[in-house]
C-alpha cells in the first residue's frame, strides 16, 4: 500500500474499509432503514471516490465506475428492490469485463487458463443446482446474472492486474453470490450464509480496487 503516486486521498482508503468492515455488524443485527442503508453504501462508495481520485486514464475511470455501480446496486437493493439493485451491479460487470479484457495478460500458465475456461460453466452449474426448486423465472433471472458475474470474475482471473488482490478479489465476489442463491434456494440456511455474503462481497470489492488502481497507478508513476 506504499507505492509511489498512492498520494491523492489515500485516507479514503482506510475509511472505506472502515464503513465496509463495521457495516456487517448491520447485517449481523439484521438492521434496516435510510441510515442503515447508507452505511451500507459507504464502503464501496467510497471505493469509488477513491478510485476516481487516482484515476489519470480511462482504466482509471473504468474501475471508478465500477465500483460506483456496486454502491449504486447496494443501495437500490434495499432502497428499491432486487431487480433494479441486479440491474445496476450487472452494468457494473460489464464495465469491468471490458476493463479486463482492455487488459488481458500475455502469458499465462496452463492451469490459470484452465481455471478461466471453468470459471463460467462451473458457476452456471452451481447456480442451477442452488436454484432448480426456484420458479422458471427466478431461476432464470439467477442464472443469466450468475453468467455476467462469472465472466467478469474470468476475465479478472486472465487479466494482467494482481490475481491475488484483483483475481481473487473477483472470484470472492462470485462466491458472495452463490451464496446469496444457497440462501435464497433453501439449500443453507440463512444464518448461515449471513456469516458469508457480506464479508466475501466487501472483501472481493476492496481486493478488486486495490489490484486495479494500483496496478493502473504505477502505470502511470
Amino acid at each position: 500500500m506504499a507505492e509511489q503516486g498512492w498520494d491523492r486521498l489515500h485516507w479514503l482508503w482506510w475509511l472505506a474499509l472502515l464503513g465496509g468492515i463495521s457495516f456487517f455488524g448491520a447485517v449481523f443485527l439484521r438492521l434496516d432503514g435510510p441510515a442503515i442503508w447508507a452505511w451500507k453504501t459507504s464502503g464501496v462508495g467510497l471505493l469509488a471516490v477513491w478510485a476516481a481520485a487516482n484515476a489519470r486514464n480511462t482504466g482509471g475511470w473504468m474501475i471508478a465506475a465500477v465500483l460506483g455501480f456496486g454502491a449504486l446496486g447496494d443501495w437500490l437493493l434495499d432502497a428499491v428492490g432486487l431487480v433494479p439493485g441486479a440491474i445496476a451491479f450487472a452494468a457494473g460487470h460489464l464495465i469491468a469485463i471490458a476493463l479486463y479484457l482492455r487488459n488481458r495478460r500475455r502469458k499465462r500458465t496452463v492451469s490459470q487458463t484452465m481455471l478461466g475456461l471453468l470459471t463460467v460453466p462451473l458457476a452456471l452449474l452451481i447456480a442451477w443446482g442452488l436454484t432448480k426448486s426456484a420458479p422458471a423465472g427466478q431461476m432464470g433471472a439467477a442464472i443469466g446474472y450468475t453468467a455476467i458475474v462469472a465472466a467478469m470474475a474470468a476475465t479478472a482471473w486472465a487479466s494482467r492486474f494482481p490475481r491475488y488482490r484483483t483475481g481473487i478479489g473477483a472470484m470472492m465476489f462470485l462466491a458472495s453470490d452463490l451464496f446469496i442463491f444457497a440462501g435464497e434456494g433453501g439449500v443453507l440456511s440463512r444464518d448461515v450464509t449471513i456469516w458469508f455474503v457480506w464479508p466475501l462481497y466487501f472483501a472481493g470489492q476492496a481486493l478488486i480496487a486495490w489490484g486495479v488502481v494500483g496496478t493502473l497507478v504505477r502505470d502511470e508513476a
